[in-house]
Parts: C-alpha cells; sequence; structure tokens
C-alpha cells in the first residue's frame, strides 16, 4: 500500500491492514467466509473440492492481474452452473464438460470485448431484467427436486437410497435450520457463514448417529495431488454451455456495482466493466483447464469486505494464496467427501430458494410490470421451459435447461413489440 492509499484510508476511518501479518490474517477470514458455498458446489456436482479450492485461488489471481489489483474481490465456484454441470458430467463426462466451461470463460471476454467497444448500453438492450429474473430464477427453481431428493436421503436424481429416510430428515432439518439461524440471528462475521455453520452441524450429528464413513478419511494422505482434469474438445458441451454463461454475467455486473457500493469508489468506470468481465471469464477458462468448476465474484466475500472494512485488494491475494495451499491437503478432500448427502440436501433447500428470490427481486428492483402482455410472456415462457424441461434437438445436439432459456428470452424480448404508451 502506497503513501497515498494509506492517508485515505485514515481520513475515511478504515482500517490500515499494512502489515504482512494482519493481511495474512484477513485473508484467512475471507477464505472462512467463502469457504462453504465454494465447496458445496464441486460436492453436488461430482467435481473434486480440492481442485475447487485451487481454481479459486487462480481464478482470483487471474483477476486481480486483469483489474490491475483494484478490487477487494474474491472468485469461488458459481451456483449458476450447477444445473448445466450436471447434465454435462453426465452426458458427456467431466473432460468434456471443462470443454464447455472453457467456452463459457470465452463467452465472457466476448462480453468484456463488446462492453469496451460499445459501452453497457448495448449488453442492457439484449440482456434486460425481464429476461435476466426469469433465467436466474430457473437456476434455483429447477434444481429444487435435487435438494428435496438429498435432504430425504436419496441421490440428486431419486433413483436410489443412500441415508434411511428418517435419519436423512433429521440431518437435512438440523443442517437447514442452522443455516436459517445464524442467517438472521448470527452477530458480525458469524452471520456470513451460515453454510458453513449447517454444514458443521450436520456433520457432528451424522458422525453422532453413524451415518458418516470416516474410513476414506483415516487412509487419505496429508499432502496430495489435486486430481486435475484437462479439458477435452467436445462441440455438443461447448454448444451446450455458451448461453449458460448469460446469466451469470448480468450477476457479476450487479457484483462489481455491490462492491463498489461498499468501499465507496466506481469500479465499472476505474479498473472498467470490461476488464472486470475479462478477469471473471479468464478465471473460468483457467479453472477449466484443472477440472474446476466456473468462477465467480462472492457476495459472501463483499459482506465481509462491508463488515471488517478491510478494503485492501492484497488481502484477497493472501485468501487466493491459503486457497491454493489447502487444495494440496488430501485429507482435507476426503473429509468434504464423506459428508452425507442429507446434510448437503437441508442447506440446498435454502441455497436454491435464495438463488430463485434473487431473480425474482430482479424483477420487483426494476419494477417490471407483468401486466404488460409483452413482459408476461417473456417471463412465463422462460419459467414454463426451464422449470418444465422443454428441449429442443438437432441430430445428437440437444437446446434445454438455462441455455435454452437464455436465448429464448433474448429472441423474445427482441422479437415482441413494446407497448405504446396511452
Amino acid at each position: 500500500m502506497n503513501s497515498a492509499e494509506r492517508t485515505e484510508q485514515l481520513a475515511s476511518g478504515q482500517p490500515v491492514v499494512n502489515t504482512p501479518l494482519r493481511q495474512a490474517l484477513a485473508g484467512s477470514q475471507m477464505l472462512f467466509v467463502a469457504f462453504g458455498a465454494l465447496v458445496l458446489m464441486p460436492l453436488i456436482t461430482g467435481l473434486d473440492p480440492n481442485v475447487a479450492l485451487f481454481t479459486a485461488g487462480i481464478g482470483t489471481l487471474v483477476f486481480q492481474v486483469c483489474t490491475r489489483r483494484q478490487i477487494p474481490i474474491f472468485l469461488a465456484s458459481s451456483f449458476a452452473f450447477i444445473a448445466p454441470i450436471l447434465y454435462g458430467v453426465q452426458t458427456w463426462g467431466i473432460p468434456a464438460t471443462m470443454s464447455g466451461l472453457m467456452a463459457a470463460g470465452i463467452m465472457y471476454v466476448l462480453l468484456s470485448q463488446l462492453v469496451r467497444w460499445r459501452g453497457t448500453a448495448l449488453l442492457t438492450r439484449l440482456l434486460p431484467p425481464v429476461v435476466v429474473g426469469p433465467v436466474i430464477m430457473v437456476i434455483g427453481l429447477g434444481l429444487a427436486p435435487m435438494a428435496v431428493n438429498m435432504a430425504i436421503g436419496k441421490s440428486g436424481d431419486g433413483s436410489a437410497v443412500l441415508v434411511e429416510h428418517n435419519t436423512a430428515l433429521w440431518l437435512s432439518l438440523a443442517s437447514l435450520i442452522t443455516t436459517l439461524l445464524v442467517s438472521t440471528l448470527a452477530k458480525g462475521v458469524f452471520r456470513l457463514v451460515p453454510i458453513t455453520a449447517g454444514i458443521a452441524v450436520g456433520y457432528g450429528m451424522a458422525l453422532f448417529m453413524g451415518v458418516v464413513d470416516f474410513s476414506p478419511v483415516r487412509e487419505a494422505a496429508w499432502f496430495s495431488m489435486p486430481n486435475f482434469v484437462a479439458p477435452e474438445w467436445n462441440w455438443q458441451a461447448v454448444l451446450f454451455m455458451i448461453p449458460v454463461a448469460i446469466a451469470p454475467a448480468i450477476e457479476h455486473i450487479g457484483d462489481v456495482l455491490a462492491i463498489g457500493s461498499v468501499t465507496g469508489k466506481d469500479y465499472l468506470k476505474k479498473p472498467g466493466l470490461h476488464r472486470t468481465l475479462l478477469g471473471d471469464g479468464l478465471a473460468t477458462g483457467a479453472a477449466s483447464l484443472f477440472g474446476g468448476p466456473p468462477n465467480t465474484t462472492y457476495s459472501e466475500v463483499t459482506g465481509a469486505v462491508m463488515l471488517t472494512k478491510n478494503f485492501n485488494p492484497v488481502i484477497m491475494t493472501w485468501a487466493a494464496g491459503f486457497a491454493i495451499a489447502l487444495a494440496f491437503v488430501g485429507k482435507f478432500g476426503a473429509l468434504m467427501l464423506s459428508i452425507p448427502v442429507p446434510v448437503m440436501g437441508g442447506i440446498m433447500i435454502l441455497l436454491f430458494g435464495s438463488i430463485a428470490t434473487v431473480g425474482l427481486n430482479s424483477l420487483i428492483k426494476h419494477q417490471v410490470d407483468l401486466s404488460q402482455a409483452r413482459n408476461l410472456c417473456i417471463v412465463a415462457v422462460i419459467l414454463v421451459f426451464g422449470i418444465g424441461g422443454m428441449a429442443f434437438g438437432i441430430g445428437e445436439f440437444s437446446l434445454q435447461g438455462i441455455s435454452l432459456c437464455g436465448i429464448v428470452g433474448i429472441l423474445l424480448n427482441l422479437v415482441l413489440p413494446k407497448e405504446r404508451p396511452h
């Protein structure tokens, strides 16, 4: 931190975090806040949590390079990609799915150049709230059956019983209630880690009830290489994943505005939205090279920045370093993989519902008038196509889910005539 930045922090009443030890402690706290959501996403999709930690660290560092380390933000596993990754892994396998995620990262990069060339006006025209809101709702509501299946002890698709029904309900409800209570009643930094608290309580109960198989943790090495997976070209996965990047890209803008309101700076101008989108895209592309989930900016960490007023971006460098180091602890990965399905299911009930609520809030916040036939048609078609599982196929290629919703929403918004004011 230079003298001008130090003077600015002192003048604004911000705590000066300028020693390496203080920065390291603050960085470890930021990783702790992001931790629950970071590892939950790969556990749901069948990816390696150690790889997710490694790619979160790498992605954050890439983002910092692209934005010239001006924004105190941490990047990690994006929940918007859960459904597409699940479908991709089941249909084409992890390596092929990674090629699709690489394409999604390239889509971010192209959007960044579009913003650099034309500003945000064209992006807003193509992706207004009436399109983005219901697409985000589909992301959450489309995953609701998976959350319920896991909460009652079944596999995500409901095809197999993994934990006895009554035992599963006790575990899932304990995890859910803990997450709810911490979200609403906890104070300070503890309010920012409801997922971690829910996992801890649910896991503790599962140990007491004899549901956890702890032998893989005992057998795992303390230090080992994460299970990196290189991408393998698959044009079907690529075409399937590209449209999925639309909703998270718009959400990214909201996150950048949020951290800007916390720090009192306009990051859309400096370093610029094109740089933040570029950083997000390159971070997602880098994650796919190692077999990790796509990266996105974490609002939990933004909340921690607001609470602690530690605005120095160097703190996120430390958080990234800790994430990379933890990725090579073999016993950690084995411990994460031993979390019983009902524990994750209980938390996912709240998590997926929250994602749907974000989409609903987008419609309310931007005052989208659903009494207008045009708006009603766009929202209705997106919701039913997404939740109902509509699919269009040509040969071996099939377009469905979030990808289909995004494309249909954009087309309807461009084609349907706007109502003339009376």
